[in-house]
């Protein structure tokens, strides 16, 4: 699911901002590894004038992603091609192959985990894909981060009601 929501150059967050808009240079979203309960990450550097803009525009991925723009047949073709393609190539140094095996012991996967990598990506379907945004993306319950000129994109992020408005410091301090 995040392959093709910000995981990927072609992902629709980086499409939309980049490719389309031309308001950043590179969008990208990403799922951290754990057992238990995951952070996701959205990351957009975007031009100070585009702030609230991208703001919304990134509103209306998550929400679409989760709702009437769901990932469908096409975006599951992308995501299992990707996906096992990129299998060859991903433990040819000693740090990616050092990296893999971490993750083995890590996680607790089985030795043959990446030998059955593929087939458990090509098994996958669309609602396999709308319940991983479900469970993943939340877009009522979105911790927005924006760091900014204050003077520039205040008014914008006020208009845009995302909810509450705290400010920090460049040292951690709230203020107001």
């Amino acid at each position: 699911m995040n392959d093709a929501l910000g995981g990927t150059f072609g992902s629709r967050l980086n499409m939309n901002l980049r490719e389309e808009k031309h308001w950043s240079y590179g969008t990208d979203s990403r799922l951290w590894p754990a057992r238990g309960p995951r952070l996701f990450l959205a990351v957009a550097p975007v031009q100070t004038d585009k702030t609230k803009e991208s703001l919304e525009e990134m509103e209306k991925e998550f929400r679409g992603i989760v709702g009437e723009h769901s990932l469908d047949a096409a975006d599951l073709k992308r995501i299992q091609t990707g996906e096992t393609l990129r299998l060859p190539g991903s433990r040819e140094t000693l740090d990616a192959l050092g990296s893999s095996l971490l993750e083995l012991l890590q996680f607790g996967f089985p030795d043959d985990y990446y030998d059955s990598y593929s087939r458990r990506v090509n098994v996958l379907t669309t609602g396999d894909l709308a319940n991983a945004a479900r469970t993943v993306i939340r877009p009522d319950r979105i911790l927005w981060i924006v760091v900014g000129d204050r003077s520039k994109i205040d008014s914008g992020l006020k208009d845009l009601k995302l909810g509450e408005i705290r400010y920090l410091t460049p040292d951690g301090t709230l203020t107001h």
